[in-house]
């Protein structure tokens, strides 16, 4: 059986269906923000995203214009970078993580703003009203539960039977949360952990060094937008220093990392370019349901675990989504 969780709204699938006449307001070209902690426009995510625009009608050049501000994991960069959109001005910001949403709402309550990845709980978190009715010029998705962090430290138990010490990365900037439901799934495995907290991307490799000289024998990689702009540093210290790792996103397994879960963030933008349209066509923000994730991907790499001298067992294997050989 596959590992995938359904947490999808059903009322959201009515309001993720685009408007009939999708980009037929001859003449007029939309301006649309996209504001990421990310290093790069090249990315699948962005990728969907402008696939997902084109499908409904909305192409570059022709009825929209996309202007990035993309902070390379500098989060302290994104309040200038979203006052410069909202100067432009543009029609809509399409934010790339809670942190960028929460950011975007501060700097306008005016523009529309989808969050492609909104984190656990933006309820919780003061940025929306109710996931049903968000209410005010927020909406977007969600990227499941907190709890996976804790799935994944389960996950990394079952690979390696025997672990008794895992170490955590964390950016110094994001919330606890993810950090606390980690250490909770630890402690119900009888496992320490110890949390490496970096600031900037040149601490990283100090904290690896840290974290082997606190005995760590694996690795849970906490979901960050640094640590995505950082994931071939992160793959490669990991594999120098024989620490497996667990990680949220398939690209690190992609290029070389060992394992990972968690949503499908290529199809999460997709779905975004969805509110976009319907939001270009008249739709307010806050009357359109923050979604949960369709599903959750579990990648596993074999040739990495080869290099570390691992077997994965078959448990894992008959429900991992993707196998790379």
């Amino acid at each position: 059986m596959r590992l995938r969780i359904a947490g999808f709204l059903a009322l959201a699938l009515a309001a993720s269906a685009p408007l009939p006449g999708a980009a037929e307001q001859a003449g007029k070209l939309f301006r649309i923000g996209v504001l990421s902690p990310a290093g790069s426009p090249s990315t699948k995510a962005f990728d969907a995203l402008r696939e997902g625009l084109r499908e409904l009608g909305y192409i570059e050049g022709r009825n929209i214009a996309i202007d990035y501000r993309l902070s390379g994991g500098d989060y302290d960069r994104l309040a200038s970078m979203v006052a410069d959109l909202v100067r432009l001005p543009v029609d809509l910001i399409v934010a790339d993580s809670q942190i960028a949403g929460r950011i975007a709402g501060e700097a306008t309550q005016t523009i529309p703003i989808v969050v492609a990845t909104f984190g656990a709980d933006p309820v919780a978190a003061g940025l929306v009203a109710s996931l049903a009715h968000p209410g005010g010029n927020l909406t977007g998705f969600t990227g499941g539960d907190f709890e996976l962090n804790g799935k994944r430290v389960q996950l990394l138990k079952e690979v390696l039977p025997g672990v008794s010490r895992i170490a955590v990365l964390r950016n110094l900037a994001t919330s606890l949360a993810p950090l606390q439901v980690t250490e909770a799934a630890a402690r119900a495995l009888d496992l320490q952990l110890r949390p490496i907290v970096v600031a900037a991307p040149g601490e990283i490799a100090a904290g690896f060094e840290a974290a082997l000289g606190d005995g760590a024998e694996a690795l849970v990689v906490l979901p960050d937008g640094m640590f995505w702009n950082e994931r071939a540093r992160i793959v490669t210290l990991a594999a120098q220093h024989r620490l497996p790792a667990i990680y949220e996103e398939r690209e690190y397994v992609n290029i070389g990392g060992l394992i990972s879960y968690g949503r499908d963030v290529s199809q999460q933008f997709r779905q975004a370019a969805g509110y976009v349209a319907k939001i270009l066509e008249g739709a307010k923000p806050g009357d359109l349901p923050i979604q949960q994730p369709m599903r959750f991907v579990l990648v596993v790499n074999l040739k990495a675990a080869g290099m570390l001298g691992l077997t994965i067992p078959p448990t894992i294997l008959d429900r991992a989504d993707e196998v790379i050989e």
